[in-house]
C-alpha cells in the first residue's frame, strides 16, 4: 500500500541518469499521484549548474519516454518549475517530497517556508546518490564531463 496520496519530486533532469529514474521510482513507490516539477530553461540557468543544461522540450521529451515506458505516466502530473520550490509551499497540494541525499537541504528549508506560512511539514523521503562504477556518486555533471556514462560506467579517458 502507497503512504501518500501525492508527493512531490522535482529537478532539472538533464542527462537523464539512473539517479533521476531511482529517484522517480521511489517517489511512486511511496505516493499515488506524482507532481513533477522539472526545471524551466530559466531556473536551470540560475541555479548556476557547472555545465550546459538541454532544453526544456528536450528533458521533458527523456522524462515522458522513461515514464511512458515504465507505465506511470497516467499518475504523474510534470509541471514546469520556475522557482525551487514549486507546488510545496501550498496548502493541500501534496503530503511529502522525495529527495536525493544531495538535495535534501533544499527540502528541510521548504519545511522551514511551510511553517511560517502556518503549514504542516511534509515527509521527507530521502534516497542515497545513486554510485557510478567507481563508488562516486552519478551526476549529471559528470556525465557532461565524459568521467561517466548515464549507466554511472566509467568511460575510458
Amino acid at each position: 500500500m502507497k503512504k501518500f496520496k501525492a508527493v512531490a519530486v522535482g529537478g532539472t533532469f538533464d542527462e537523464f541518469h539512473k539517479g533521476h529514474r531511482a529517484l522517480l521510482l521511489k517517489a511512486f513507490d511511496v505516493g499515488n499521484r506524482i507532481l513533477i516539477g522539472l526545471c524551466t530553461d530559466d531556473l536551470a540557468k540560475n541555479l548556476w549548474k557547472p555545465h550546459k543544461v538541454a532544453p526544456y522540450e528536450k528533458r521533458l521529451e527523456e522524462l515522458k519516454n522513461f515514464l511512458k515506458e515504465k507505465r506511470l505516466l497516467d499518475n504523474a502530473e510534470i509541471l514546469p518549475l520556475n522557482n525551487p520550490y514549486g507546488v510545496t509551499l501550498s496548502s493541500g497540494c501534496v503530503e511529502a517530497i522525495v529527495v536525493s541525499r544531495e538535495t535534501e537541504p533544499r527540502a528541510h528549508e521548504i519545511n522551514e517556508k511551510r511553517a511560517a506560512k502556518g503549514l504542516p511539514p511534509l515527509r521527507i523521503v530521502v534516497i542515497e546518490m545513486v554510485p557510478a562504477e567507481n563508488h562516486v556518486s552519478i551526476s549529471t555533471t559528470r556525465i557532461r564531463h565524459r568521467e561517466i556514462d548515464r549507466e554511472g560506467h566509467l568511460l575510458k579517458s
